[in-house]
Formats: C-alpha cells, structure tokens, sequence
C-alpha cells in the first residue's frame, strides 16, 4: 500500500489502515461520513482529508475511553492544516 499512497499524495505521517478516492479526493484512515459529504459540499482545492492512525472513537474504532482526534486535510504542496476536529 505505501506506493498507492505515496502516488496519491499521503504523507507517511498522514499514513492509516484504509485508502480510498472518492470524486476524485483521497480519504485516508478513519474520516467520519459527515466530513466526507462537507468535503464533497465545499470542494476545497486539496488532495484530501485524513485520520493518521487508528484513534479510539473514530468510525469503525468505536470503544471505551475515546481519544479526542482531528481530521487532516492535505494539499499536492504538503501543506496540512485541521479541517475538523472530534
């Protein structure tokens, strides 16, 4: 997966378990729904959004004691900046 990534423009510090592009953004780790459909909605000029690892109480990582996380979005220049927090 890390060429995939790589090609598609994920930092390795941006780097989760799951990868996908959707309408022509990547998504990268465990982005809840609601920011993707934003996304989608306001069409920012960036490669897309990502949650770096696999924090408890992101989708899919429901469970006891979540951890605060922020979701990531990433442009082709490697500029990252906070798109959404949870």
């Amino acid at each position: 997966m890390r060429p995939i990534k790589a090609e598609l423009g994920v930092a390795p510090e941006l780097g989760s378990c799951h990868t996908a592009v959707v309408e022509g953004y990547v998504i990268e780790g465990h982005v809840p729904a609601d920011a993707i459909a934003r996304l989608l909605e306001e069409r920012p000029n960036i490669v897309g959004l990502a949650v770096p690892g696999m924090p408890v109480g992101s989708p899919g990582m429901e469970g006891p004691n979540p951890q605060p996380y922020e979701i990531l979005a990433f442009d082709a220049e490697g500029n990252v900046s906070v798109f959404d927090r949870r």
